[in-house]
């Protein structure tokens, strides 16, 4: 019997994963051929996936786009819930009806296994998704070299839309909580400026001057965006955006970085040292895993979200803390190289996997169409006058449009609003439409600012 119920089992899963990768693959390729960002791809093409087999009534598929659903209504239901109790409170009674059945068939203990295994590799995944985003930008270094004009770009671009989205949302959804507020506003004040950089390289504007204002802007912003993801994080923990919780977590969080950027340093020296007789591959892999899981362990500890942690010891990080072993330039082994497998296969996968949690469904209602539309207008015009803390000789409006892609740490920021219950279902679709429009908008907007056409590139 037990075989039997395996082999139910495995074809449906093995299919399944088939279909993930194959479906990130095409989303990437698809990307790449229209010069779009391929983590853009691969989200749409997870939305497009998930919501296809879902109407298509495929079990499998129906169990992947709750993602951690599964788990919190067998935690509920091992509580002393009924299963019914248990899916009316997590999902609803219509929402849930589809659900329960599945769970309370046949399979339904492989299911709540493929569930599990799902929340432990979007948990991890989005943990190296930040950690291979701080990898790429050395932002220690660079803020020493930061323009007042940048930094004034940076502190208007995370702060105005951030208080108009806390606006438009509080005047939209007045039921719904604070907390809720608060971590979709903080998801706008995030900027992905690789986006950016990257349009900006096929203008050939990567080495203007409204380039290195977007650059030290940057730079600068992605400690704004670890604040703000520290902050609504422990928010979002605590249950509570009571003026005394926010001071409490604010505490926290300055506690948490100047540990981690004043300590951590010296004990990533530290390290090194004591793994100085082993080959420099090994010593930046073994390096890098210590620091993730050491800084994402310290802040869950500090009741902050992991990932937080998980950016962090990606900043740190970097080739010239390994010149010991020799001349960097000739290293084959730079961090780039060894984490290409994370960003080939695990990152497209947890990309594939948050577009198939976005319900499509829940978009079809007049009240949640307004709040998209409020929420985007929030999120273009709060980064497009970040172009004001520019000088009037930089072409402010190129500036602003530059600002306003969010890619991955804006996915990021859904993600973990979602897992931890603070948006739901319909709010993490909204954010995710506001993601994918502004990564669509800013190559044309950055190309009519700037007076360029396609034939230019």
């Amino acid at each position: 019997m037990s075989t039997s119920i395996e082999g139910i089992y495995s074809v449906p899963l093995m299919f399944g994963i088939f279909m993930i990768l194959s479906f990130a693959l095409l989303g990437r390729i698809s990307a790449r051929k229209l010069g779009l960002p391929t983590v853009l791809g691969e989200l749409l093409a997870g939305v497009l996936i998930g919501n296809l087999f879902y109407f298509w009534g495929y079990d499998l598929f129906v169990i992947l786009r709750e993602g951690a659903t599964c788990v919190d209504i067998a935690s509920l239901a091992l509580s002393g819930h009924t299963w019914d109790e248990a899916v009316q409170l997590v999902l609803g009674e219509d929402t849930g009806k589809t659900l329960l059945e599945l769970l309370r068939g046949p399979n339904g203990k492989q299911y709540l296994q493929i569930s599990q295994a799902v929340e432990l590799f979007s948990r991890y995944g989005v943990m190296f998704v930040m950690f291979h985003i701080g990898l790429g930008t050395y932002v220690i270094a660079q803020l020493r070299h930061v323009e007042p004009d940048s930094l004034k770009v940076a502190v208007i671009g995370a702060f105005a839309p951030m208080a108009l989205g806390f606006l438009v949302l509080s005047l939209l959804t007045p039921d719904t909580s604070q907390v809720e507020h608060i971590f979709i506003a903080a998801t706008l004040g995030t900027t992905g400026f690789a986006i950016t950089a990257r349009v900006l390289t096929r203008l050939r504007q990567n080495h203007s001057t409204e380039a290195r204002v977007i650059l030290g802007a940057a730079a600068m912003d992605d400690v704004l965006g670890l604040v703000m993801l520290a902050i609504v994080s422990g928010i979002a923990v605590s249950g509570s955006a009571s003026s005394g919780d926010i001071g409490g977590t604010a505490i926290r969080v300055f506690l948490f970085l100047v540990c981690a950027f004043g300590l951590g340093p010296s004990f990533l020296r530290f390290l090194i040292w004591l793994l100085r007789r082993l080959d420099v591959l090994e010593a930046k892999l073994f390096v890098s895993f210590v620091m993730v899981i050491l800084l994402a362990g310290l802040a869950s500890l500090v009741n902050l979200s992991p990932i937080v942690g998980a950016f962090a010891a990606g900043l740190l990080m970097h080739d010239s803390h390994f010149k010991s072993w020799g001349d960097l330039h000739q290293d084959k082994h730079t961090f780039s190289e060894l984490f290409a497998p994370l960003e080939v296969i695990i990152v497209p996968i947890f990309f594939v996997l948050m577009g198939m949690q976005v319900k499509l469904e829940t978009l079809l209602n007049w009240q949640v169409i307004y709040i998209v539309a409020g929420v985007l207008a929030a999120a273009v015009f709060g980064k497009w006058i970040s172009g004001l803390g520019a000088r009037s000789k930089v072409n402010r409006i190129a500036v602003g449009f530059g600002m306003m892609p969010r890619g991955e740490v804006g996915l990021a920021f859904a993600f973990i609003g979602k897992s931890l219950g603070v948006i739901d279902s319909a709010m993490f679709a909204v954010v995710v439409v506001v993601v994918v429009v502004t990564t669509l908008a800013t190559p044309l907007m950055l190309r009519i600012a700037m007076g360029k056409n396609p034939q230019d590139e």
